[in-house]
């Protein structure tokens, strides 16, 4: 078996990292800084909703065009410059439609790169060292996130309100990002993909092509994307217990340090017993956490139980793109990882409304409640009718 890392693998998970550092740098601020310049509650949750929709649409369309092309690397060079150059443009211009702009160019970055990141990690791997390749990238990506909220609170704490430099301080390790994307290495892919036609959403008719253990997993993500809204929620349920924003932001930094220490033991164990057996296990912590968030627990509860939520975060987001790297055509795996990621981003949008409607209607306790017998709903149909069964060759 040839070694699991590779100068590549490498090169994307630095990339990722510098490019985290940049986004997470302006996270704890950007409402902040949107309400400054006018935006009201409602004008940002559009911009979100839309930002996040283009984000997850388009990984479905270029992660075809990437295996429809047999190229990957001018996906990422230019999903990454897109993101880069996002950032100072945030602080140029404060027109509502400008903020639109440059906010959605951020996302489509994202969406451009994904697909294709994911297949190139893919390719340097093998079936056996999936979950290490991948948990390794999620570890410095992650380490990203955390050193980021960090840099602008230090930031903040000598230049306070000083948002608009922020923005452009976040160019720096963007620029780095970009950088490092001209030392990646792609191998030429021979094989035509299954789905060969041009449009936007070509990327849907890969169901029809795709193999019945990818639909049955597949079908098990997109329910936990239904019952998992965003992250937000659990921030929020700390400031509604009455937890300072300081508090907040500590829990959310936390977090993503945990995930991120994390997250490559777990794929090193996921190799060993089975990517299937992390993802069932990270679902559980997902029920307790959830579940846990129901009771209104005091703080150090509360870090107790974001603590197993980093470890949840580093057993089911890598995994779940391993596994499906796994079951896919090698000719496929960019389509592959957009049907998942592109789709999927509808249901979390669904998710995060019906969090929201829940919450208003009954109580933040039914919300949690409602996500943490889905997990345990979702346990049950892995353990029934998913099988682990590698389809790439190597």
């Amino acid at each position: 078996m040839k070694s699991w890392i590779t100068k590549t693998v490498v090169i994307l998970s630095f990339v990722s990292f510098f490019t985290d550092i940049a986004s997470e740098m302006l996270y704890p601020v950007m409402p902040i800084y949107l309400k400054s310049i006018g935006f009201t509650a409602l004008l940002i949750g559009v911009l979100e909703g839309l930002a996040e929709a283009v984000a997850g649409l388009s990984k479905g369309y270029f992660g075809n065009l990437s295996d429809r092309l047999g190229k990957r690397t001018i996906f990422i060079k230019t999903g990454y410059s897109l993101s880069a150059v996002s950032k100072p443009m945030l602080a140029v211009f404060t027109y509502p439609l400008w903020i639109f702009f440059a906010r959605t160019l951020d996302r489509l970055g994202k969406g451009v790169r994904t697909s294709a990141r994911d297949a190139i990690l893919s390719d340097e791997s093998q079936a056996e060292t999936k979950g290490r390749v991948f948990g390794f990238h999620r570890a410095l990506d992650t380490l990203g996130a955390f050193i980021g909220p960090i840099a602008a609170l230090v930031y903040l704490s000598f230049f306070p309100d000083d948002y608009v430099s922020l923005f452009y301080l976040a160019f720096i390790p963007g620029i780095l990002s970009i950088s490092l994307t001209f030392f990646i290495k792609e191998r030429k892919l021979e094989q035509k993909p299954s789905v060969t036609k041009t449009g936007f959403f070509a990327f849907l008719k890969y169901w029809k092509y795709s193999s019945a253990e990818y639909k049955k997993l597949v079908i098990g993500l997109f329910f936990f994307s239904l019952i998992n809204s965003s992250d937000v929620f659990l921030l929020l349920m700390i400031k509604y217990l009455g937890y300072s924003d300081g508090e907040v932001i500590f829990t959310y930094i936390f977090y993503n340090l945990i995930y991120s220490v994390f997250s490559f033991p777990v794929g090193i164990i996921a190799d060993k017993i089975g990517l299937r057996k992390i993802f069932i296990f990270g679902l559980i912590l997902f029920a307790t956490v959830y579940g846990g968030m129901t009771f209104h627990p005091s703080y150090y509860v509360i870090l107790s139980l974001f603590f197993l939520y980093g470890i949840y975060a580093s057993a089911t987001e890598s995994i779940g793109k391993a596994w499906i790297t796994n079951i896919s055509e090698r000719k496929d795996t960019a389509t592959a990882i957009g049907f998942f990621t592109g789709l999927s981003s509808v249901f979390t949008l669904i998710a995060s409304i019906l969090a929201g409607f829940l919450w208003n209607v009954f109580s933040p306790s039914v919300t949690f409640g409602f996500s943490s017998v889905g997990a345990i709903l979702l346990i049950i149909y892995f353990l029934t009718f998913i099988k682990t069964k590698v389809v790439q060759k190597y």
